[in-house]
């Protein structure tokens, strides 16, 4: 998944030429699988156009990446062309994660449940979640530890569909995740940074899962 992010709190402004279809168009001629799209303005500089835009732009799903926390949101996502929203666990509580759940399906979207410990899995899992992604940030110091996602792997049963996010920015990496049994990963920040986003995506693709 090949996330179009211009900013972000931990490290500003990390694409100066954001060119959402463009990039769009260059993760998907180089091998991305789906595309994530940050709408969030206030720390990330995105704005619901460019789900619009990314979608326009190629045939591959579009994530819509923000901190959704209303049935209205979802509405929203898929106004502007999205296949599928995220949902942070830790922002959430059960009642409210259960029917964001039931709302993304009712309007026929996908979700993607992010979570970052294992009571957060566990309340995934209760409300519902087919796709679970392990966040190897910490939301409130900002570190990275691919261990992270590593360890709590073996709690997401292997009917979900198990996602990698943050902090990767090797193949090898990659691989260590292919390895520990994830599905897919996310990468974001490493490619904004890349002078052709699209053909840094190449170095991460191809990776079979185990």
């Amino acid at each position: 998944i090949a996330e179009l992010k211009k900013a972000s709190p931990s490290a500003g402004v990390l694409r100066a030429d954001f060119d959402v279809t463009q990039l769009a168009r260059s993760y998907a001629a180089h091998g991305a699988a789906a595309l994530s799209v940050l709408t969030d303005a206030t720390y990330f500089q995105g704005h619901l156009a460019y789900l619009e835009q990314a979608a326009a732009a190629t045939g591959l799903p579009i994530l819509r990446k923000d901190f959704l926390i209303d049935s209205y949101q979802i509405v929203e996502a898929r106004a502007f062309g999205a296949d599928a929203v995220l949902l942070i666990a830790a922002l959430l509580s059960a009642e409210r994660l259960h029917e964001l759940l039931a709302a993304a399906e009712q309007w026929g979207l996908a979700a993607l449940v992010e979570v970052h410990e294992e009571c957060e899995i566990e309340s995934a899992l209760a409300a519902g979640a087919k796709i679970i992604g392990i966040n190897n940030r910490d939301l409130h110091t900002f570190a990275v530890n691919l261990a992270t996602a590593e360890r709590l792997v073996a709690d997401v049963p292997a009917a979900c569909v198990r996602v990698a996010e943050s902090g990767i920015s090797s193949r090898h990496e990659v691989e260590r995740l292919a390895a520990a049994g994830f599905d897919a990963i996310l990468i974001g920040s490493h490619l904004m940074r890349q002078a052709d986003p699209g053909r840094g995506l190449t170095a991460f693709t191809g990776v079979p899962r185990r």
